[in-house]
């Protein structure tokens, strides 16, 4: 089975929620780039991230920042959202089984989805960090998706694109596949990702299915 993180992997969308976020922070007193964004939050949950502004600052974010964020986070994902190039053509290909496990809220994962026309390949099996104690780099996910999907963790292969998700994977007991083909992919992610554990790193979605094959003889 192949597990896929949604952001960053099978849509382009971590540019825009790191301006997103930033914007908010920022809006809220806590002001704050992209870039930092991007290099401390990717792939973790908004509740870790806005935690970790808490602590870092010792001062409350708004109570209701979160939701206000996730708001302001579609209305742009709607409007600006675009799948990664050749992802439909990699999900096509790939016959066997398939889910989505992101650190997102399954709002968000299936407005992600569907606004870039990929909820066919998945629905149902769609998995939320929001639905488990810990988020990655916390296996807890992908062995949550591992079970509702009854597979074992060595017969899943993950697809992701941040340090966090491929420390969760290799936690998981799972393959780990790293993809660097997303608009906030930086000159060193290829070699972070394989520090963290990945035994294949590809920057085009047309390289999985093979990466995929050739991985089974591990």
């Amino acid at each position: 089975m192949v597990i896929f993180d949604c952001n960053g992997v099978l849509v382009d969308s971590e540019p825009i929620a790191a301006r997103v976020a930033a914007e908010e922070l920022t809006r809220a007193g806590f002001t704050v780039t992209p870039d930092v964004v991007s290099r401390f939050f990717a792939g973790r949950r908004t509740a870790d991230m806005c935690a970790a502004v808490e602590a870092a600052t010792k001062r409350k974010l708004p109570a209701n920042f979160a939701s206000v964020l996730s708001a302001s986070t579609l209305r742009r994902f709607r409007a600006e959202l675009r799948a990664m190039p050749h992802v439909s053509y990699a999900l096509t290909w790939i016959r066997g089984r398939k889910c989505v496990a992101s650190a997102s809220g399954l709002d968000r994962i299936r407005v992600s989805l569907e606004v870039t026309g990929l909820l066919r390949f998945f629905e149902p099996h769609l998995f939320s960090a929001n639905d488990v104690p810990r988020g990655k780099p916390a296996p807890d996910l992908l062995l949550h998706a591992a079970t509702k999907m009854k597979v074992t963790p060595r017969e899943c292969f993950v697809v992701e694109d941040s340090v966090v998700g491929v420390t969760a994977a290799v936690a998981a007991g799972m393959t780990a596949i790293g993809y660097v083909g997303g608009g906030h992919a930086g000159a060193q992610l290829p070699t972070q990702l394989t520090a963290a554990g990945a035994k294949a790193v590809i920057a085009d979605m047309r390289a999985l299915k093979g990466t995929i094959v050739a991985l089974r003889g591990w």
